[in-house]
């Protein structure tokens, strides 16, 4: 089965909210948290720490051993590249070029791609909701990115990258979802961290000796290894097995903002009228795809 629908089709219940706002907090401060590392640590040796991190504290929870089947571990390995490795190799390479805030603001469009891949997967047209919401997702995307993309081949590279990552993401997050309603989050998030780990060491470990591995970035690696590399993707396997992948991709719709205010009242990055114009938009879409029917 290559997708699935998810379990309900209604509208969102607390539980469901409750793990919608969460995926939005802590993904909207990981690229913050990826900002602070980059201070003294090379970008390559950033995704396998927040991996280790990460799979470090899923392995506090015994269901994270629960037994998987020989035959759905190709998946789990195909999550651990396009899921893991890939994205989260691109994010503090793009974050050299461009501010958190726009790499945040860009992971809104996750809904773009996941949906796509759904339609595709599913042979099923979106809803009406879904198509209006997608649609203004869309245009809020291309004004966010617009006022970067007119500063020069280095920021255009790190939205490139950006994108190369959130199309991973649109595949990943609906191979993920039969697996997950048949095991759960923990055991196959557990073995795709660990296929993440793997594929990301040999790098990092080249670019060790650029890296200094001062306090404040290792600990705010540690932080994004826990909650944005292990209890986000908890969530979020929860809530595609819950509403599905599309509907559970909406959350990312949430990264803006978190990303905007840590950007702008922490680290004091610029960021244009326009791509703020673009982020309200793009909050608009969410609303109206998160609605019953979605």
């Amino acid at each position: 089965m290559s997708t699935a629908e998810g379990r309900t089709q209604g509208a969102f219940g607390a539980r469901e909210w409750a793990q919608f706002l969460g995926i939005g907090a802590i993904w909207g401060s990981s690229f913050f948290l990826i900002a602070i590392g980059l201070r003294s640590l090379h970008p390559a040796v950033i995704t396998p720490l927040r991996l280790i991190f990460g799979f470090l504290a899923l392995a506090m929870f015994g269901a994270t051993r629960c037994p998987v089947a020989k035959e759905d571990w190709p998946r789990i390995a195909l999550l651990g590249l396009i899921w893991m490795a890939i994205p989260l190799s691109m994010f503090p390479f793009a974050e050299e070029r461009v501010t958190s805030a726009l790499t945040g603001m860009l992971n809104g469009a996750n809904p773009l791609f996941t949906a796509t891949v759904a339609w595709f997967l599913l042979h099923r047209p979106p809803s009406r909701n879904q198509r209006w919401g997608l649609l203004l997702g869309f245009i809020g995307t291309v004004l966010i990115a617009l006022p970067s993309l007119g500063e020069g081949p280095s920021e255009a590279i790190g939205v490139f990258l950006i994108l190369i990552a959130l199309v991973c993401y649109g595949f990943a997050l609906n191979l993920a979802v039969p697996l997950q309603q048949k095991y759960g989050s923990l055991p196959v998030f557990w073995r795709a961290q660990m296929v993440g780990i793997v594929l990301t060491t040999p790098l990092g470990l080249t670019t060790l000796d650029e890296s200094s591995f001062e306090l404040v970035p290792v600990l705010a690696v540690l932080l994004l290894g826990i909650f944005g590399t292990g209890v986000a993707y908890v969530l979020i396997g929860g809530l595609a097995g819950s509403v599905g992948a599309t509907r559970a991709s909406v959350a990312t719709y949430l990264i803006p903002v978190f990303s905007i205010l840590l950007g702008l009242f922490v680290l004091h990055e610029q960021v244009s009228p326009i791509s703020l114009l673009g982020s309200a938009i793009v909050l608009l879409g969410a609303w109206l795809a998160s609605r019953r029917g979605f």
